[in-house]
């Protein structure tokens, strides 16, 4: 299975045919992408475990007297501060205190498995066990486009975004924020980008946390779309809610937790944290305070609605001691998500980590092993939903069509790696061995030829021929292959089928939310 099984099925070396008889139309459907998607991965593999037994008791207890005794911020929200006193935490100010236990107790609600439904029903992605969702880029403010240009974002690269990843066969997910449209105020932009979401793509997506009138704008459309009582009954949503480390939640982030967790959308909560500023410069540390602040969030979702779906997130890195940049695919923030991966499955919870993260400015040599050196500890660590699988660059800020296509390619293989090994009569290919024998070859065997389309991952952005064929080719570098693939995806995307009686629904409730107020920018 290659990345783009999208690949044009025009003939080799663009052979033109005799005119007249329909040969238009039949090379109109030759040169047709044909839309793939590759169901999310159910893992053969066991999770990988960095943690020793002795490990985890020590960070666990060490998580414990830290919720105790130092306690963890709900700022600007005290309906929060009073759910917790009548839990029996001891809140004092905005400082909740939480007894040995008490987290662990409410998490006990949660569900450790869950389906996020798509629009369309063969889109939709089991979270947790053994399977592995995998979701765009998320957040940046800025875009590398595919002309070359670092600029700010627009609604139409958003779009764009969403096109490219409802046609990457290897992305189970529609994301959320896939980079940030400046051009539409910052009161409005989440109406258009839910929208687009919708719209242009039919697998799950995410919803907007920038406020808690926002998520429930959020679930308004999401109710549109499904129902009110299937969405009351039914995960349609996830949601990215971020602890301000150290172990602070802010009003905004609440806010927004209590609008998913009470509609029964599932929230993913994650400490955000860039280890030597925002936490120690130690794993064992950074783990402990991870553990404090998730599992204070993870509970308080459960205060909200008992039973509401969510998902055991972090998001760390270390930071560079001489410039206090973040920097990404180094050993420690590895070893940090394995380890909180550990945690959540010890909880009984999906856990979200990973992505393709890089501080690489463009999609280059250090972009691709700083994301391989952060993708790979996801895979083997066990991530159920890896945001930030595609399309990141310069530490976050940009969202990338290039390397979001070369991401897209290495997902593909990873996906295949997670399959695990086959061990069918075909996979044992004994009759093979038998048929070639000593000192034979297999290349002409009856068992290659009949497996060797699927045998193996083929790469749509990488090179493997020789030097005289690539320089015959153009000499094009990765990302110049990357740059055609997008372009041609984007040309040949056809959207996919809504309800025109909800289409219209939407579009109105959009239009009329924008009028109900001014333009903010701010």
């Amino acid at each position: 299975m290659t990345e783009e099984t999208l690949e044009s099925t025009a003939d080799a070396g663009g052979r033109k045919r005799a005119r007249g008889g329909g040969g238009a139309a039949r090379r109109a459907e030759r040169s047709t992408l044909k839309l793939v998607s590759l169901p999310y991965i159910h893992r053969a593999l066991e999770p990988v475990n960095v943690l020793t037994a002795e490990a985890v008791e020590i960070i666990e207890a060490n998580a414990d007297t830290l919720m105790e005794e130092v306690g963890v911020e709900y700022r600007g929200d005290p309906e929060a501060l009073k759910m917790w006193k009548d839990a029996g935490a001891d809140v004092q100010g905005e400082r909740v205190h939480l007894p040995r236990g008490l987290c662990r107790e409410l998490m006990k609600t949660a569900p450790s498995t869950f389906t996020q439904h798509a629009r369309n029903p063969e889109r939709s992605v089991e979270i947790g066990g053994k399977t592995t969702v995998y979701a765009p880029v998320y957040g940046p403010p800025f875009v590398r486009d595919l002309d070359g240009k670092r600029r700010y974002a627009t609604i139409e690269d958003f779009r764009n975004f969403v096109k490219l990843a409802y046609m990457a066969p290897a992305m189970h997910h529609s994301g959320g924020t896939v980079c940030e449209p400046v051009d539409i105020p910052v009161n409005k932009r989440h109406l258009d980008m839910v929208y687009s979401h919708i719209r242009y793509s039919d697998k799950p997506f995410m919803g907007s946390v920038t406020a808690p009138e926002r998520a429930e704008d959020t679930v308004s459309m999401a109710q549109m779309v499904f129902g009110e009582e299937f969405v009351d009954n039914n995960c349609v949503l996830v949601s990215l809610i971020n602890c301000n480390s150290p172990m602070t939640l802010d009003e905004t982030m609440l806010g927004a937790l209590k609008v998913y967790a009470r509609a029964n959308q599932a929230c993913i909560i994650s400490p955000f944290i860039v280890g030597g500023a925002m936490s120690p410069v130690t794993v064992a540390g950074t783990l402990t305070q991870v553990l404090c602040e998730a599992t204070s969030a993870i509970a308080f979702s459960q205060l909200c609605r008992p039973g509401a779906p969510v998902i055991f997130g972090t998001f760390a890195t270390a930071i560079s001691m001489q410039s206090g940049a973040p920097v990404f695919g180094t050993p420690e923030p590895a070893q940090i998500l394995m380890g909180a991966a550990q945690f959540a499955r010890r909880y009984n919870l999906p856990f979200r980590s990973g992505g393709a993260l890089t501080a690489s400015k463009l999609p280059d040599a250090q972009a691709a092993y700083e994301s391989a050196n952060t993708l790979w500890p996801a895979m083997m660590g066990g991530v159920n939903f890896m945001l930030h699988a595609a399309g990141w660059l310069e530490g976050g800020l940009v969202s990338s069509f290039e390397k979001f296509i070369m991401d897209c390619d290495q997902l593909a293989a990873h996906q295949k790696f997670a399959g695990g090994v086959d061990t069918s009569e075909n996979a044992q290919a004994m009759a093979a061995i038998r048929e070639v024998g000593p000192g034979g070859h297999y290349l002409g065997c009856a068992h290659t030829r009949e497996n060797f389309q699927s045998a193996f991952h083929v790469s749509n952005v990488s090179d493997s021929n020789s030097f005289e064929q690539w320089e015959a080719e153009g000499g094009k570098r990765t990302e110049n292959k990357a740059n055609e693939i997008a372009r041609r995806w984007l040309e040949s995307y056809q959207p996919p089928s809504i309800d025109q009686a909800v289409d219209e629904a939407l579009r109105e409730f959009v239009e009329k939310k924008k009028a109900s107020m001014p333009d903010a920018f701010g």
